[in-house]
């Protein structure tokens, strides 16, 4: 059912990019009722507004906290327009039907990241602004409801095509913002008050994927990928591409002081590849050797700029993402070859602190799993060399972002093999030294690295046959001596981090 806006109320804090608004409404001789600054900012812009104090007969009080609150104004947003007792008291009390709502709120979080003086951060809590958003999402079937400013471009464009005529869908739309708008905002004043930092899923703002993990299922992604990076080439981003991609930042994230290109291969949210080396293409041929066969189709991320070098390496092989803090020119003509390969440029790491998981009947949060070691605790049967050190905490770091239980083999700053998501540890280690040999590393001098503590010494014991000379784990298993016992009798290195990183 399509209506016609004839008339609207608008009271923004922010009236940056409301000028092509304005004009539309006074284009199509909408009736623009407004307050305050607001009235200002249109009146000067030449369009006709009238005062709401002239619906209220009551002028902004308080200082400016009641200014809307008003039968006269609620009634003209809250009456039903096919309910005919609605229209008949509206008629009565000389209430003016209000179609287009355009409120934003006041800068509360802002506020509260701005200042500590209390005074000022109850100030910014908006309540006229919220009570009219919600008055006209809930009466949606009669009413359009603008929230956020990011939504001006999109009710342009309807004023534009369609006359300032709208369908319930559209209205629909606009009022599922809306209440998200309103909960955001409560959110956060609910989190000021308990003293916490309140950050959920679903008050960011939303987008609605091409399909989930597999393409019979629908899916959304909540929150503003536009703060993290800029795209400059490609489709889409997938579902599976997101979930690679988060597992690419947080592994860079937790490498971010490497002062060495860095060059590591995601797949199904695990690290395929990964290596340390001078320049960025050694990175790369280092990473992708470690195994060229699951990085076909992966998630590729760099800690350096992307140069023509690399471009053409990479270029090679067909990759889903490729995310960097930078490219060279000429390393984008080769890279933008094929239309659909996503480039990401990294503009941030992510501010979220926490991970959140849906199961059974509710929902689980937790805190991110932050650091990498409570302790350096050298136990073996000697302490690891300089470079032996370096590559234990790479070795750690690696076996962190991958799914336990994981395995980790590292030497001279390359992963030469990895096991992971076993439901066995030894399982894990088999898997390493497995995919170590298929693809020709020498295992000797190499270091381990493990999510978890080894709960019987057999770990230990089958990576000493295997050349492997130390050891990085979190220790804390009621068998740790026998581990401690074997690398002492063996002149082994064993360092204990006092840190688990299960990752399930």
């Amino acid at each position: 059912m399509e209506q016609k806006i004839k008339s609207a109320l608008i009271s923004v804090f922010y009236k940056d990019g409301l000028e092509n608004i304005i004009g539309q409404l006074d284009k199509l001789g909408v009736t623009i009722y407004s307050t305050g600054g607001t009235q200002d900012f249109i009146e000067k812009l030449g369009a006709k507004c009238v005062p709401v104090e002239s619906l209220t007969t009551y002028p902004s009080i308080l200082g400016g906290r009641v200014k809307t609150l008003h039968p006269s104004v609620f009634g003209g947003i809250l009456g039903k327009r096919e309910d005919a007792t609605h229209v008949a008291e509206m008629k009565q009390y000389d209430i003016p039907e209000i179609d287009l709502v355009i409120v934003d709120l006041y800068p509360f979080e802002e506020t509260v990241k701005s200042t500590s003086d209390e005074s000022l951060i109850i100030e910014k809590i908006d309540i006229g602004g919220p009570s009219m958003i919600r008055a006209a999402a809930k009466n949606h079937r009669s009413v359009v409801v603008i929230a956020a400013k990011k939504d001006y471009v999109l009710l342009e464009d309807i004023l534009k095509t369609q006359s300032g005529h709208r369908t319930l869908e559209q209205r629909r739309m606009f009022a599922i913002k809306a209440f998200d708008v309103c909960t955001h905002y409560d959110n956060a004043i609910s989190a000021y008050f308990h003293g916490v930092n309140i950050e959920t899923p679903f008050n960011k703002e939303s987008k609605v994927l091409r399909y989930g993990e597999n393409p019979h299922q629908a899916a959304t992604f909540f929150g503003n990928l536009a703060e993290i990076f800029t795209q400059l080439n490609g489709k889409e981003l997938s579902y599976n591409n997101l979930v690679d991609v988060d597992a690419a930042i947080q592994l860079t994230k937790d490498l971010k002081d490497e002062t060495e290109a860095l060059f590591a291969i995601i797949k199904h949210n695990n690290v395929c590849g990964v290596a340390i080396r001078q320049t960025l293409k050694e990175a790369w041929d280092a990473a992708l050797a470690g195994d060229p066969e699951s990085a076909f189709g992966g998630v590729l991320v760099c800690n350096k700029e992307v140069d023509a070098a690399t471009a053409n390496a990479i270029n090679e092989l067909f990759f889903e993402v490729l995310i960097a803090p930078s490219f060279a020119e000429d390393a984008l003509t080769v890279l933008k070859q094929k239309k659909n390969r996503i480039l990401l440029q990294v503009k941030q790491f992510p501010a979220s602190t926490h991970q959140y998981k849906s199961l059974l009947n509710g929902m689980l949060t937790q805190q991110n799993d932050e650091g990498n070691f409570a302790e350096w605790k050298e136990a073996g049967g000697r302490d690891s060399t300089p470079a032996e050190k370096k590559d234990l905490i790479f070795a750690n770091i690696i076996a962190k972002h991958l799914k336990s239980n994981s395995i980790s083999l590292v030497k001279n700053k390359q992963m030469i093999g990895k096991g992971c998501g076993q439901t066995s540890r030894i399982d894990a280690l088999r898997h390493a030294i497995d995919k170590a040999k298929q693809f020709g590393a020498d295992l000797n001098g190499a270091v381990l690295g493990s999510d978890a503590f080894f709960p019987f010494d057999d770990c230990v014991k089958i990576a000493h046959q295997e050349g492997i000379a130390a050891f990085i784990q979190p220790g804390g298993s009621i068998r740790d001596a026998d581990s401690i016992a074997y690398c002492k009798e063996n002149n082994l290195a064993m360092v204990f981090t006092g840190l688990r990183h299960f990752k399930h």
